[in-house]
């Protein structure tokens, strides 16, 4: 009960902040949560040194931020350049693998992140929409379909319960979700072009879910914080959206 509750106010939240919050509190939402993730991926992945954990946090929230704005695409890896070579610097007390590490949440998490606030400021909530959509119809699919059908495991070493026959079903969902509902936002793309975005999507979902389940079998944990009743934490719930933001922005033309 605690997790259908939990998850009947996490959607009801995430559907008023896409219809009804302005842009600026959008970026500041984006810029928190951001904030918050990497403070769970910072855990999991061992960066533990006291002034250098802040430093990541503060830094992947700022990329959220600016990336949010509509930064182009080609300016990114300078800026990334820049602030992780300006914290290595600052924060010299780091080791080398804590650096990397740290670092790369700027990457894996404040640039996502902020990519989907731009989405939303962009091409408006339908889009935010249909991203969020397909990767939900995907994920549903691969849990009922493994549950049904699933004999073969996909990646046994690092999920145990994805299974072959569940990736399939998800797929399949979510391909034919974009070929479908694509339409909407896409309205001049023909629905082959769609369905090849969809089966993208839902590629990078699954790498991304499985990127995430091998950082927390790596740490040892089930979840990577227990700040979400019955979900664990902000990135077990957008591991995802994390991997497929960029693309669907991409494709959507937000960022260029």
């Amino acid at each position: 009960m605690t997790r259908v509750l939990s998850g009947i106010v996490m959607a009801a939240g995430a559907l008023a902040a896409i219809l009804f919050l302005p842009s600026v509190i959008l970026r500041v939402l984006v810029t928190v949560l951001a904030a918050v993730a990497s403070v769970e991926y910072l855990g999991l992945v061992g960066v533990d040194n006291r002034r250098g954990r802040p430093g990541f946090v503060f830094l992947a929230g700022y990329v959220a931020w600016q990336v949010s704005s509509g930064v182009q695409m080609t300016s990114l890896p300078m800026m990334l350049l820049f602030l992780a070579g300006a914290f290595a610097v600052f924060f010299k007390s780091s080791t080398g693998q804590q650096a990397v590490l740290g670092a790369f949440s700027l990457v894996y998490i404040g640039m996502p992140l902020g990519m989907l606030a731009a989405l939303q400021i962009g091409r408006g909530w339908r889009a935010t929409v249909l991203l969020i959509a397909t990767v939900v119809v995907s994920d549903s699919l691969q849990l009922y379909t493994g549950r049904l059908f699933g004999k073969h495991p996909l990646a046994p070493a690092i999920s145990p319960k994805k299974t072959i026959e569940g990736a399939i079903g998800g797929v399949i969902a979510g391909t034919l979700f974009m070929a479908l509902a694509g339409r909407i936002v896409f309205p001049d793309q023909p629905r082959l072009r769609l369905a090849l975005l969809g089966f993208v999507m839902v590629l990078l979902g699954i790498l991304g879910d499985l990127f995430e389940s091998r950082l927390k079998r790596e740490a040892n944990v089930k979840d990577s914080s227990s700040l979400i009743p019955g979900h664990g934490g902000v990135l077990d719930r957008i591991d995802a959206l994390l991997f497929v933001t960029p693309a669907f922005v991409i494709a959507a033309g937000v960022v260029t």
